[in-house]
Formats: C-alpha cells, sequence, structure tokens
C-alpha cells in the first residue's frame, strides 16, 4: 500500500496473547555431575517437591522426576525437565519443560555451584507441555501452547507459565 510520500506502509501481525496460568516452585537435591562429554557438560537434578500456585491451577510438585542439564558452551544450558504435579482437586499433570539459559559463563558457573545470580542477567525462556487425563477437567492443557519465563535460585526453580492464546 502506497502512501502519499512513496513510502510503503507495512502492516504487522498482532502477536498472540499471553495469559498467566501459575509459578512452579520446584524444589532440587543435589545435583549429580557425569561430566564433560561430547555435548559439553552434562549434569542431572533430581526433583524432589515444590509448589504450584496461580490463578489457573494450585498444587505441588510430586518427588518424581529429574532436570537433565546439557552445557555445551560455557555460557549457555539447555534444560529438559520432566516431572508431575499434583493439583489441589488430585488431578495430576505431566510437565515436560525444554528451556534455554543463557548467561555469562562466571555467573552460569556460580549457579552450578548453587550460588545467587541476579535474574536479570540472565535470559531464561522455556517451553513447557502440560499433559492432562482427556477425560477429567484439565483436559484443554493438552491442546495448549504454553511459554515459561524461569529463575534459577539456590534451592531450585521458578517457572512462570503463560497460555498462549
Amino acid at each position: 500500500m502506497a502512501t502519499r510520500k512513496g513510502l510503503i506502509k507495512v502492516r504487522y501481525p498482532t502477536p498472540p496473547a499471553l495469559e498467566f496460568v501459575a509459578s512452579i516452585e520446584v524444589e532440587v537435591s543435589e545435583t549429580i555431575t557425569i561430566g564433560t562429554t561430547a555435548q559439553g557438560m552434562r549434569r542431572v537434578a533430581p526433583i524432589r517437591g515444590g509448589t504450584v500456585t496461580g490463578p489457573r491451577i494450585s498444587g505441588r510438585v510430586l518427588d518424581a522426576g529429574a532436570d537433565f542439564q546439557p552445557y555445551p558452551s560455557e555460557d549457555l544450558a539447555l534444560l529438559e525437565a520432566n516431572y508431575v504435579l499434583e493439583l489441589h482437586d488430585g488431578h495430576r499433570i505431566l510437565v515436560e519443560n525444554r528451556a534455554m539459559r543463557v548467561a555469562s559463563a562466571q555467573d552460569l558457573a556460580s549457579m552450578m555451584a548453587g550460588e545467587h545470580v541476579d535474574p536479570r542477567r540472565v535470559y531464561f525462556r522455556c517451553v513447557p507441555s502440560l499433559s492432562a487425563d482427556e477425560s477429567g477437567p484439565y483436559a484443554w492443557m493438552n491442546r495448549t501452547f504454553f511459554l515459561g519465563t524461569g529463575e534459577r535460585r539456590p534451592e531450585g526453580v521458578r517457572i512462570d507459565v503463560f497460555r498462549v492464546k
């Protein structure tokens, strides 16, 4: 579409909206270091519990699952966490979360050592998949795309989950 001065006016698409679902506070026990492999440093953080609080769901994180952590470079962690939520009404949700955490090599080393790092210095984004029983009230999760932001804390991880509308 041309304008009076010969410039083309570009119409950008409207980005999808996000709706806050819940914050998941995941408690982990001592991380198991595998060592430096062909894919970089590998670690596993056993998931031992936690809480879920939010406007769409609330409950607890079960002592079931782990966060598998490949570090392909000194400034990058590619995280794969699988665990189970038990909601306030007894329904269970399987979480399969893929995340990317980018920070300076020094900040990632501090996090790996269990130290606090200012979350503003870390890019931590994720794509959690939430699976629920098809016959239950949370079946909508099976047909919904989610995005999230994360924060690594000394005692675990906080994930803020958003539904893509």
